[in-house]
């Protein structure tokens, strides 16, 4: 049976507006995302593939951003973070193992980007590049394009870290988009640490939300280990913004429970007394606890669909490692330009 740990209470995912049905596809969300995370993390260390980016303590401001925003219409350009997010708009977890791995059939780039840079335009994902907080410039200019296109139904995300909100493009962009009071929804994961670098050495304010006042629109704290409280925001900011409203600045506060990357020692800037201080608010845990609190599963049904994703995730993996590389002839392949005749 689950063992959880004591944990304050969820927002009440009816009163944010979501059905039972709702509430137990966050949970699976969630769970999938930090099974490919935790796969991830151990073949890495494994030695089976070089680079990767832990998702573990955000994966429930990200499944509350998922279920606010609608696929079909919106368009998102995320953070290399958000595995539940991009899982929302279309990829599998052998898609996200493709990327992982570098393979031909990897939908991105045919194994050519950097894993978790994301991008796919029929998924309506904009392309990630390395450079931190890039997307959000690019998130305004999409709106600014759907505009003149007349599309009246989408509404565009994007999500950065607190880091990325001390850079250039997070200004140029949100002024942007409150100049021409875009359909544009900005969403800053606080995870405490700009890589090494924590929130309070890099930000003279203690709230990213705050600087949204110096461009006329709202800015909104909310707890970034609540999905529930982040749906309900992100999910008022979504309507503001397919109204006329223009945009609207979230900043989800959360803690990133990994290093920043698998190539980080996060031992030399953070105790293990604050990492361990921060697993008892793990969005995971938090909302497993609510499934029994509120009969939606009991733990006997937490540990078989536990169970049964680990089995998914780890027959994904298998496959994508698998799966064929890139034909080396290809390898100069969309870096020059070729004859066409």
């Amino acid at each position: 049976m689950a063992t959880l740990p004591a944990t304050g209470t969820l927002t009440d995912h009816r009163a944010a507006g979501l059905t039972d049905t709702d509430a137990l596809g966050m949970f699976t969300l969630m769970l999938c995302a930090r099974t490919i995370d935790e796969r991830m993390w151990l073949l890495n260390r494994q030695g089976a593939a070089p680079f990767t980016v832990p998702c573990r303590g955000q994966e429930g401001a990200q499944a509350g951003i998922a279920l606010a925003l609608d696929p079909t219409t919106d368009w998102l350009f995320p953070h290399y973070r958000d595995t539940a997010l991009v899982q929302r708009f279309g990829f599998t977890p052998e898609e996200i193992f493709l990327m992982f791995f570098a393979k031909a059939g990897d939908v991105v780039s045919g194994g050519r980007q950097l894993t978790h840079h994301w991008g796919s335009q029929a998924r309506h994902i904009g392309s990630l590049g390395s450079p931190l907080a890039s997307q959000v410039p690019h998130a305004a200019g999409a709106a600014y394009a759907l505009r003149l296109q007349g599309n009246t139904a989408a509404v565009v995300a994007t999500t950065f870290g607190e880091g990325g909100a001390s850079k250039g493009d997070f200004y140029e962009g949100c002024s942007l988009a409150a100049i021409h009071r875009l359909p544009v929804v900005f969403i800053c994961e606080n995870n405490e640490y700009a890589i090494s670098t924590p929130m309070h050495t890099q930000s003279p304010v203690p709230d990213v939300a705050s600087r949204a006042a110096a461009f006329g629109f709202p800015g909104v704290v909310v707890d970034g280990t609540d999905p529930f409280a982040v749906y309900a925001a992100v999910r008022e900011a979504h309507h503001r913004a397919r109204t006329g409203g223009g945009p609207t600045l979230i900043e989800a506060k959360m803690y990133r429970l990994l290093p920043h990357t698998s190539d980080d020692n996060d031992r030399l800037y953070r105790s293990r007394e604050e990492v361990a201080d921060a697993e008892t608010r793990d969005p995971l845990r938090r909302i497993t606890a609510y499934m029994q609190e509120h009969a939606l599963l009991d733990g006997q049904e937490i540990d078989d669909r536990t169970a049964a994703m680990q089995a998914e995730v780890s027959a994904a993996a298998a496959a994508a490692m698998a799966a064929p590389d890139p034909n080396p002839t290809t390898l100069l392949d969309h870096v020059y330009a070729e004859d066409a005749r």
